[in-house]
């Protein structure tokens, strides 16, 4: 079983992107619409990262970051949020709540598979 992905965002075009480059680097890549789609997956899947956008209806990232890091399964799982969000405030927020990194769109496809490697190591 390879190294596999979680990709959280309420935009389907950026979850077939980040999925579309996830599958190509040979990750598996798995995709939820928003917190509280992630976190019903989460009940019996085993990611080795996820990453998130932050804006989303009905649970945001934050929220899905807080509840990930309870979760004793979980809780060591690394979390890059991927959002257009680049506020010092909102990246605060987000490491506070748990992120491990951050990425702002539109990402750099290179970047973010660096990111994944050195986070999750190679597929």
């Amino acid at each position: 079983m390879g190294r596999s992905v979680l990709c959280v965002d309420d935009s389907a075009s950026i979850r077939q992107m980040v999925s579309f480059a996830l599958k190509t680097a040979g990750y598996d890549a798995a995709t939820a619409v928003d917190g509280a789609d992630a976190l019903a997956q989460l009940e019996t899947a085993r990611p080795s990262m996820i990453i998130t956008d932050l804006n989303m209806p009905n649970v945001d990232g934050i929220s899905m970051i807080k509840a990930v890091r309870d979760m004793p399964e979980h809780s060591g799982v690394p979390i890059v949020m991927l959002t257009t969000e680049s506020d010092d405030m909102k990246k605060q927020e987000g490491r506070a709540a748990g992120a491990t990194g951050w990425l702002v769109k539109p990402f750099d496809q290179a970047k973010l598979l660096a990111v994944v490697k050195k986070l999750v190591g190679p597929a």
